[in-house]
């Protein structure tokens, strides 16, 4: 069963879903590092490699899995590999050790790396450009509340219950995703040579590597630090199961926003929503910097929802234009830059976290994230000249706009 191309508005539920699962397993791990350490007998320092490895094996798999994706189709490959993140939460709910905990998670990551940006190049292969952004709001939304579910759910579970049931239900989630894509269409894609087309189609665009870049510089920012939320709290004596609801409200917010994006995306320009995601996400870090608190640590979260609605979203739609002949392997290397910002990130704030400074440390982020603002909203406004000139001067022939554009670079 194969959809044909650019037929759909919106993502199919299982794909959500399944989008959901993976960001839950993502964001899960934030509240609980405290608890793993103290469980395991481990510095903090020590533990967060259970996510910077994550992260790590997350970002460096997507190359692989959007090649694959290309070559042999959207849907075996998502499948497959959600049976591989279910094996792997089986492990790391098992693991009685720090060493063999990370290693089953650097296996969950690997695994679960397929979905998110499989399920981007699904909607980038259905949905036509005029109403993408639309769509990928969609499975934003998706992946917020699994963001939400995660920060809130895996926090209180670790406390009351114990951190290794929250992988267990990773793990179940997982298995019901993959048999649940059975009945999604495999959608149409432009047929292409082999691996060195596609590396070559995409790494020779000079506007898919200043994504790339963008992404990697925006994933250190956001998706890095982000995460130390609950463990400032902690520090400071409130429960994980506090401090996880309290950054739980960035998934509450991402999701509410991303609905306002929807409406606002034929608005307002794309470097206009780029440059009101970044003013969002140096103000949260500013607020934390300052002091720690419920109060701040809650604002700020709210302020990371809204700057990654304004923004990722936007950079992640321009990710499914740039090299639209090699969709899944763009989209893939956009998820790499992303993932391997994060983990070396996190790795890198794992010292300052140790030692409690978690002021200098959100002071840093917020200082990092103004020139990623201004380099992704200049950035984005010469693509829209560019795409425009190139579409002026192709009016009339035989190449469609994306693909025009796509050949133009």
């Amino acid at each position: 069963m194969t959809a044909p191309a650019a037929t759909l508005s919106r993502p199919p539920l299982a794909l959500s879903v399944a989008s959901f699962v993976s960001s839950f397993d993502r964001f899960a791990v934030g509240p609980m590092l405290v608890l793993i350490a103290l469980d395991l007998r481990e510095p903090l320092a020590a533990a967060v490699a259970a996510a910077s490895g994550y992260y790590l094996a997350y970002g460096l798999t997507q190359p692989l899995w959007g090649v694959l994706s290309d070559r042999f189709g959207r849907l075996p490959v998502m499948r497959g590999a959600l049976f591989g993140a279910a094996a792997a939460g089986v492990l790391s709910a098992l693991m009685p050790a720090l060493g063999t905990l990370v290693a089953a998670r650097v296996v969950a990551g690997a695994c679960f790396g397929a979905v998110i940006p499989t399920s981007l190049t699904y909607v980038g292969d259905t949905v036509a450009p005029s109403i993408r952004q639309r769509a990928l709001s969609d499975l934003m939304g998706a992946t917020a509340l699994g963001t939400a579910v995660a920060t809130g759910l895996g926090g209180v579970l670790a406390d009351l219950v114990d951190w290794r049931a929250v992988f267990a239900i990773s793990a179940g989630c997982a298995l019901a995703c993959a048999a649940g894509l059975r009945t999604v269409p495999e959608p149409h894609r432009d047929a292409m040579g082999g691996l060195g087309t596609h590396l070559g189609a995409v790494l020779t665009n000079r506007w898919a590597l200043l994504v790339f870049a963008l992404a990697f510089v925006e994933g250190a920012v956001l998706l890095g630090v982000m995460p130390f939320l609950a463990p400032a709290l902690q520090h400071r004596g409130v429960s994980a199961a506090v401090a996880g609801l309290a950054a739980a409200v960035y998934g509450i917010g991402l999701w509410l926003l991303t609905r306002l994006v929807k409406r606002l995306v034929h608005r307002w320009p794309a470097p206009v929503l780029i440059a009101a995601g970044g003013a969002q996400m140096c103000a949260g870090y500013a607020v934390v910097a300052v002091h720690v608190s419920l109060p701040t640590v809650m604002t700020a979260a709210l302020l990371f929802g809204g700057g990654w609605s304004f923004m990722h979203s936007s950079l992640q739609t321009w990710a499914t234009s740039v090299a639209p002949r090699a969709r899944g392997t763009a989209v893939a290397f956009f998820a790499a830059a992303l993932f391997v910002g994060s983990a070396v990130s996190s790795w890198a704030a794992g010292p300052a976290a140790e030692s409690g400074a978690y002021g200098l440390l959100f002071g840093v982020a917020a200082a990092v994230a103004l020139p990623l603002t201004a380099v992704a909203v200049t950035g984005r406004h010469r693509y829209t000249v560019m795409t425009a000139t190139v579409g002026a001067a192709t009016a009339g022939g035989s190449l469609p706009a994306e693909g025009a554009r796509g050949q133009a670079e």
